[in-house]
């Protein structure tokens, strides 16, 4: 059974040749705001919408294609990989074709 998660935000690193999707999640009143980043995307496919991203642990990240963008629970954690990686992290263009990258299997 593939975990499929359906972030309210993301956004895509590129650390060398992989990526990965930056997943957040707003909370309410309740809930606190949450994130999670996938293992490294293998492939990509268009549903509509959506962009259904394949992780190398089977996990599938279902992004609205209007929904790029840093949040408050996504913007510190991607502030804390550029310190710690300094310039080999790249935060990756809204217009990226995601359909025409050559993904690490």
């Amino acid at each position: 059974m593939v975990n499929e998660y359906v972030p309210h935000n993301w956004v895509v690193l590129r650390y060398g040749n992989v990526y990965k999707v930056l997943a957040a999640w707003s909370g309410g009143y309740l809930d606190d705001d949450t994130w999670r980043m996938n293992s490294g995307i293998t492939s990509v496919k268009q549903d509509g919408n959506f962009f259904l991203f394949y992780g190398a642990s089977g996990s599938c990240y279902r992004c609205h294609r209007d929904r790029y963008r840093l949040i408050a629970a996504s913007a510190p954690i991607y502030n804390a990989i550029k310190y710690e990686l300094k310039e080999e992290v790249e935060l990756m263009p809204e217009n990226t074709n995601w359909m025409e990258i050559e993904y690490v299997r």
